[in-house]
């Protein structure tokens, strides 16, 4: 990120009355005019496609322009985060949670393209609901969920320079001093009794990307650039099967009910753990030196993740399986915010060279295999189909049977994050 102090264009404090009241009449008016919003985003984005047949010299023809321009390509991020920010305000979107934190992150990639204010804005909104004007934070961060959205802190402090926002992540570095780990120094998903000893395959996304944004924001990388690679290293030697991809879960102990008694493994391949564990490896492996002596592990992992996955892309849809290895078992369905995960994950990892560019054609099919599950409806807003609810460790049939939501946070912010970084692919 390139660093900008925008602090004279952001509110200085949680949002004022007058703007709060404005923001609750938002819902009505905006819907009124967001398809006008979406048209105009449309018309930005829009392509024109050459002329076929005619000569150098020869006079424009209307009716041949007509005929041969393209319809307006509509920016999806923008068209998405302008209904999502019409549906939710800054207060209504929910608590401190992962499922925004992600949504928001996503937002602000869209921001950083489009430079608009408001979406920046409404992060900050969202956040100051919960670090008061000296950095404290109301949170325990006795959980890798609840560490996600820090990530959301460091932009804030990255973008305006408060430095309460420095004091309130500092919390979840300093909660990692004394955080629980595994013997061989993996984090517990949670500091609680049915989470004690468990890694899960989602958890690495939870702190890891965090972990390296505050490094390089705070100049802590000795120690966070460290940390987060050999997290996703521990975790891979314990949950990655012999098709690259991941069981959802591992337990040390042998104790919980879905615990193989041998391995520790949990039964399943669960798309979006799967999904949580590719996006953060990418994020790390962009932010990290490739002096750090835990890489070329990393890179192994990585390389032998990318190849589960193309094996495992549904040849018809282009997207994957909510059990990702079983997909032609009864009840399997294709699930949109793993399937936006992993086209990310494949895109940026071949872009960057970690695994070979013929993933890219895998990537771009996945790409088109979610832009399928995203439209317009009759309100102007979007609507992002077929993404399931959170979900606990459990057996096939427990995940075949998830219920499946329309425009749930997973799949808005792993769409985000999927299409700003392939939406320049096209």
């Amino acid at each position: 990120m390139t660093r900008r102090r925008r602090s004279p264009a952001l509110p200085q404090h949680p949002m004022t009355p007058a703007r709060t009241t404005r923001t609750t009449r938002t819902t009505r008016a905006t819907r009124a005019v967001l398809a006008a919003l979406l048209a105009a985003a449309a018309v930005l984005t829009a392509q024109t496609a050459p002329a076929t047949g005619a000569h150098a010299d020869s006079s424009p023809d209307p009716g041949r322009a007509a005929a041969t321009a393209r319809p307006p390509a509509t920016d999806w991020s923008v068209a998405l985060v302008e209904s999502t920010t019409a549906r939710h305000t800054p207060t209504s979107i929910g608590g401190w949670s992962y499922p925004v934190g992600l949504y928001l992150y996503g937002q602000y990639l869209t921001y950083q393209r489009t430079h608009e204010e408001r979406y920046l804005t409404y992060i900050k909104a969202y956040v100051d609901r919960f670090v008061d004007a000296e950095g404290n934070i109301g949170q325990k961060f006795n959980s890798l969920d609840s560490m996600q959205a820090g990530r959301l802190l460091v932009i804030l402090h990255h973008e305006t320079g408060e430095d309460r926002y420095r004091v309130a992540a500092r919390k979840i570095r300093e909660r990692l001093k004394t955080y629980p780990r595994t013997e061989d120094g993996g984090f517990w998903h949670a500091d609680t009794a049915s989470r004690a000893h468990q890694l899960w395959s989602d958890g690495v996304y939870m702190v890891d990307p965090f972990l390296v944004e505050y490094g390089k924001e705070f100049d802590d990388e000795a120690y966070t650039d460290r940390e987060a690679v050999e997290q996703l290293n521990v975790y891979a030697r314990r949950l990655q099967a012999d098709n690259g991809l991941f069981q959802h879960a591992y337990d040390e102990s042998r104790t919980a009910a879905w615990a193989d008694k041998d391995t520790g493994r949990a039964p399943e391949q669960w798309c979006r753990a799967i999904g949580w564990y590719s996006m953060a490896a990418v994020n790390v492996l962009d932010a990290t030196p490739r002096s750090d002596p835990g890489r070329p592990e990393l890179l192994g992992h990585v390389r032998e993740l990318a190849a589960g996955i193309a094996r495992t892309q549904d040849p018809a849809t282009g997207r994957w399986f909510q059990v990702v290895d079983k997909g032609a078992e009864s009840g399997n369905w294709t699930e949109t915010s793993c399937s936006s995960m992993f086209t990310f994950a494949l895109s940026r990892a071949a872009e960057k060279g970690y695994i070979e560019t013929s993933y890219q054609g895998v990537a771009r099919r996945g790409y088109r295999g979610v832009l399928e599950r995203i439209s317009l409806g009759s309100d102007g807003l979007t609507n992002l189909t077929d993404i399931s609810i959170g979900t606990n460790v459990g057996d096939y049939a427990f995940y075949v049977a998830r219920p499946r939501q329309t425009n749930d946070f997973h799949g808005l912010g792993a769409f985000l994050i999927m299409n700003e970084q392939l939406r320049k692919k096209r």
